[in-house]
């Protein structure tokens, strides 16, 4: 393997590695959240845009470059085996290489474009989780308060009803309370339908994730499977190689 394939197998591990790391269940989003807006992280990501555009503009230039390959080495019907008796294996073994740089270069596009995904996906996670809280806690308080002002203002009622004093119906114009109460009411109403549609948009980022971590998860099985074949072909290659010297 030459020396910018092995380069870009090693970032290819690495990849996977932070995919791996990214997809740990007991880790939740709000601490990934502090790791992204820790200071370290945000002085690499004021670099982090233009450093990830070069890495997808090389990546995407290696892989033309692996689809040529592949192409070139794939006409070996075309091969005299009368005058070249050993070019077939030879010709199957450029085209072996070709299509393994070819696998390495698009899984490491492609995890590229995941991992980029994946952070702005639990990014946006955390930020909906605090949303949900604060929502949350404020409606609570609301409630509160509208229910303490009820039970006072149904209180006072019953005091101006013993002292003799008229008190007007809920369907009639009363005075400046009963207005508030109503509302207090329609607030509280509103920030229940704020909480439903944060607590909507949390369950569509919580799916997102998964299927990006089930997508992970089928990259890094295709992956391990590849290897095992070239590590099987690695094996083999010695000896037909020696069969070669030898013929």
């Amino acid at each position: 393997m030459s020396l910018q394939w092995t380069a870009v197998a090693t970032f290819l591990y690495i990849e996977v590695f932070f995919v791996l790391l990214l997809c740990i269940p007991f880790i939740s989003p709000k601490r990934w959240n502090k790791i992204f807006k820790s200071g370290i992280v945000q002085t690499i990501a004021l670099y982090g845009n233009t450093t990830f555009m070069v890495m997808i503009a090389i990546l995407i230039f290696l892989l033309i470059d692996a689809f040529r390959e592949v192409r070139k080495y794939s006409v070996s019907e075309t091969v005299d085996l009368a005058n070249h008796p050993t070019a077939i294996e030879h010709i199957h073994m450029k085209l072996f290489r070709a299509q393994r740089n070819e696998y390495i270069a698009g899984f490491a596009l492609l995890l590229c474009l995941l991992l980029r995904r994946l952070a702005t996906l639990l990014s946006q996670q955390a930020s909906l989780m605090a949303s949900n809280e604060a929502f949350k806690k404020q409606a609570e308080g609301a409630s509160n308060a509208a229910k303490k002002y009820m039970d006072e203002n149904e209180l006072l009622q019953e005091k101006l009803r013993d002292a003799g004093i008229e008190v007007p119906e809920a369907g009639t114009k009363g005075p400046g309370p009963l207005e508030e109460n109503k509302k207090l009411k329609e607030e509280v109403k509103s920030l229940k339908g704020e909480l439903d549609t944060t607590k909507k948009a949390l369950q569509s980022s919580d799916s997102d994730v998964k299927a990006m971590k089930k997508q992970a998860e089928n990259l890094t099985v295709e992956y391990d499977r590849l290897l095992e074949e070239h590590s099987k072909l690695l094996c083999d290659g010695p000896v037909l190689l020696g069969g070669l010297f030898t013929d």
